[in-house]
């Protein structure tokens, strides 16, 4: 387990190596919380980040092939499209990937409005994941939208060659991918915060077993304490 202390040295190369790509398929969660554990303040996560944080944001949105999202997420924190910086689209064209991650958001309802930044103004074409039947040709225009099984959340993203997923929340989501076991990594950022009784966790649902993880490392930004937490064995990495 390796330990950074931030400064110059806490840059995109540094955590490009410590969130490397796995050679395998990989569902990463990435979630901010307080220090009593807590999701969000005032109902959003933004009072909780960091400018470290929100570096490591960036890398893992670099890395990944696809963004997952829940609908309540998308809404409630007001997505945007998701756009990346000019030197880190140098690097996925590097490493042969598009210019940015396909949006991913799951909605079992199609409550979305398809004039949201996020999906209009998308960069590339998002896909919608719903279990409804419902029949909403104004989402089609803007999205591509897919049905899935509830035990087999992933494979309609897998089947696209979207092989790295990282989900951004929320806990509902994360709940329901932890039932199904799909869950390889969880890369958590840990505010310097007590948020207090009566706030919600980063996972929601019912979860019918725990799943053990082990640290891979740990970064301290400023106040922050960024920690990746893996499955397996630790020469799989």
């Amino acid at each position: 387990m390796n330990e950074l202390v931030t400064g110059p040295d806490l840059d995109d190369e540094t955590l490009i190596a410590h969130y490397a790509r796995p050679p395998r398929p990989t569902l990463r969660v990435s979630f901010v919380s307080s220090a009593d554990g807590a999701m969000e303040i005032d109902g959003l996560s933004t009072a909780l980040s960091g400018a470290d944080d929100k570096r490591v944001f960036g890398v893992l949105r670099m890395l990944a092939d696809a963004v997952l999202v829940g609908a309540g997420t998308l809404r409630r924190e007001n997505y945007r499209p998701i756009r990346l910086s000019p030197p880190r689209i140098e690097w996925r064209r590097a490493h042969g990937l598009p210019d940015v991650p396909t949006l991913v958001t799951v909605s079992h309802s199609l409550d979305l409005d398809p004039a949201m930044p996020a999906l209009a103004d998308a960069p590339v074409r998002p896909i919608i994941l719903t279990s409804s039947d419902a029949h909403r040709p104004d989402l089609a225009e803007v999205a591509d939208v897919v049905r899935f099984a509830d035990a087999n959340l992933l494979a309609p993203v897998r089947a696209r060659g979207l092989d790295h997923v990282l989900c951004e929340g929320g806990p509902q989501l994360f709940g329901t991918l932890l039932a199904a076991d799909a869950v390889d990594e969880l890369c958590l950022t840990v505010a310097p915060l007590l948020a207090g009784a009566g706030t919600s966790r980063i996972v929601a649902g019912a979860v019918s077993t725990a799943a053990r993880m082990r640290p891979a490392h740990v970064l301290r930004g400023g106040d922050h304490v960024m920690i990746r937490y893996v499955r397996g064995h630790p020469s799989e990495d």
